[in-house]
């Protein structure tokens, strides 16, 4: 039978994993024709005169993150080498979401939490450094949007005002930023568990190729949009970090700062700004439903894109497209399409996850 231990770095783990292992030795010097097993789930004594007992050390690393798209950078880099679990609902508003106390305890038995920081998940933060600062050993927080981009590259915007003190968040909406977490992602795990440093290392160079690709990809694909057209009008705030690197421009968003519907006045100024700039599409998006994109768009005269993605992934779990890189794809088709372009330069792209991708 099979004895499994969990090892992390809290002490109290340690210890009993070394009286597991001195138990074990002691049961062999005494029998060669029983086996005492400990089972972690019946606290019962058993004798196994047919199979010799072999004691497993389980020592994976409980990682717990945030959004999905996170969530999806950090198994692609820890595959099956790390408990990994997402605390926000995918097609969940992330700016308001509110833990349970089931989360809660999620994060009190993290090793490890990776967040995006840049004041998006306080509630998730708070409630780790408050872990942290009682037992600093139980606990490591990464806030990789925080290690990313220093605070002269933050963006303040629309629904991220400077006098509210919150930048824009969205950070990985930019591949470039994407291969930066899976970095940190991969330099954390090799910090915490260097046992698996060489796995961690293979699927980050996998991963980060696969991210060159699809960067390179949507740069290609942005560039066949009429250069008129290169323009972002969105309800949610989400693409300042992805506009300039792929050489668009974000003329405005619909949502409020307080991720309310905007004021009368903000609309028509709104439906001003779409019949002068003549953009072909507005974006909006399936998580923040609203009649107040269907005016502007009929007063403005343009079509109605509903399908834009920040955090919620393609299709279901299990499924090829289930991936931030397949979120990545899917937001092109819906973009870049509407904008007059085409996206050829990403039709051979594979949005799996590297773990089953077979050469």
């Amino acid at each position: 039978m099979i004895v499994c231990v969990k090892n992390d770095y809290a002490y109290t783990r340690r210890f009993i994993l070394l009286v597991g292992i001195i138990g074990f030795f002691m049961s062999l010097t005494t029998s060669y024709a029983t086996t005492t097993t400990t089972n972690t789930t019946n606290t019962s004594n058993t004798t196994n005169t047919s199979n010799q007992e072999e004691v497993v050390l389980e020592d994976k690393l409980n990682v717990v993150t945030s959004v999905a798209p996170i969530t999806n950078i950090v198994q692609n880099i820890g595959g099956d080498k790390i408990n990994l679990v997402g605390l926000v609902p995918e097609g969940v508003n992330s700016h308001t979401f509110e833990l349970k106390p089931s989360d809660t305890i999620k994060i009190h038995d993290a090793d490890l939490v990776i967040i995006d920081g840049l004041n998006l998940e306080t509630n998730v933060e708070k409630i780790a450094e408050n872990v942290i600062s009682k037992n600093p050993n139980n606990i490591q927080l990464l806030k990789l949007g925080d290690k990313t981009i220093s605070k002269e590259d933050w963006v303040f915007d629309f629904s991220f005002p400077k006098e509210k003190g919150d930048p824009n968040p969205h950070l990985w909406l930019n591949v470039e930023y994407a291969m930066n977490f899976a970095n940190l992602t991969r330099d954390k795990l090799i910090e915490m568990d260097p046992s698996n440093s060489q796995y961690y290392i293979d699927n980050s160079n996998k991963y980060t190729t696969l991210l060159k690709q699809l960067d390179t990809g949507i740069k290609k694909s942005v560039e066949t949009i009429p250069l008129e057209n290169r323009k972002l009008l969105t309800y949610h705030d989400s693409w300042a970090y992805f506009a300039p690197h792929y050489g668009m421009t974000v003329i405005g968003a619909i949502q409020a700062s307080d991720f309310s519907d905007p004021s009368p006045k903000d609309i028509a100024d709104l439906i001003d700004q779409v019949r002068i700039e003549k953009v072909p599409a507005i974006f909006a998006s399936e998580v923040f439903p609203t009649n107040i994109v269907d005016q502007i768009a009929k007063e403005g005269n343009v079509a109605i894109v509903e399908t834009l993605s920040d955090d919620d992934l393609p299709g279901n779990p299990g499924d090829n497209n289930h991936s931030y890189v397949g979120m990545m794809i899917e937001n092109m088709r819906n973009m870049i399409l509407p904008l007059g372009g085409n996206i050829d330069s990403l039709k051979d792209i594979n949005p799996q996850n590297i773990l089953h991708i077979t050469s």
